[in-house]
Order: structure tokens, then sequence, then C-alpha cells
């Protein structure tokens, strides 16, 4: 059984340690990896249900945060009614259960629930792999920006970001 709920403080050391086998697993597939986070900002996204888990007979398998304005990356569109992902990170026990896809499935189902009118994300801008796999997950490659770096954790220094969007159907 697989269920999707906000993260407690109870979880946040198991967060970052999802967040270091991220790092570890970064560092064999790509040239950057992230730099780790603020615990501050992490605590702010849980008291505000923003930080979210999957759990699978009683264990967290993924994590990730969204967020309902990205101003730094998506500036302009930032004024869009839409949910932002960030940090998807799967155990490495749980690798294969295509997470991303059933986020997408869980993100179409929130936004509609929130009347909001797109699902978005972001990477690195020179990694091809995860570029071509959030496409093959449904989303639309919308091209490379520079973001304002002034807001953004350390990793996002001096790079470009791809960026990609799911608009939601009105019905």
């Amino acid at each position: 059984m697989m269920n999707f709920k906000p993260s407690t403080i109870e979880d946040i050391d198991g967060i970052f340690d999802f967040y270091d086998l991220a790092i570890a697993y970064q560092k064999t597939k790509f040239n950057k990896q992230w730099q780790g986070f603020d615990r501050d900002l992490v605590e702010k996204e849980i008291a505000e249900n923003r930080q979210w888990k999957i759990i699978i007979n009683d264990e967290i398998a993924c994590v990730f945060a969204i967020t309902f304005e990205d101003k730094s990356i998506w500036k302009e569109k930032n004024t869009d009614k839409a949910v932002y992902f960030h940090r998807i990170v799967t155990h490495p026990k749980f690798r294969g259960h295509h997470f991303v896809e059933k986020i997408i499935a869980w993100g179409l189902q929130f936004a509609k629930e929130n009347n909001l009118d797109f699902l978005r994300m972001d990477t690195w801008g020179d990694n091809d792999s995860l570029i071509e796999y959030y496409q093959k997950c449904g989303f639309d490659f919308l091209g490379i920006i520079t973001p304002d770096y002034d807001d953004l954790p350390k990793h996002y220094e001096g790079i470009t970001l791809s960026l990609f969007q799911i608009e939601i159907e009105k019905q």
C-alpha cells in the first residue's frame, strides 16, 4: 500500500538522510551535486505542509518538497497559479517504483483541488538524462534559463536550469 502524507518534524533527520543518499548517488551519475540544505528551510516546509513523503509498508520510500512560488527560477511566470516540485529523492531500496510518475498523478489531483494551473519543476540545464526522463514522464520541456541566484541554495550558483511544466486540464 502506497500513501502520500505530509512530513512531520519527527521525519526531519530521515529527510536529511535521504538528501545525503541523493548526493552520493548524484556523484555517481552527474558532474553536479546538491550541496546540502538548510535545516530551517526544511522545518519551515514541514510546518507549512510543503514537505511530503511517500510511504510503502510503513517505510518512507520517497520524499519531495512543494512550493507555490519560485520567483528566482520562474521569474515572470511565477505569477501563474502553479505547484513547484523540488528535491524528489527515492530511497535506494525503492528505486524503480517510478515515483516521479506517481508524484505527477498526485500533483494533478492536488492542483485540481487547489485550483492551480500548472505542475512545474526544474533540473540542471545540462542534465540530458533527467531532461529526457522528465519529458517521458509527461512534462513539457520549456527550455533553459539562468536563474536569479540570490535566494537559491548553494548548488544553484553559476548554473543554468531546464524548466518543465504540465498544464492542468480544466474539466
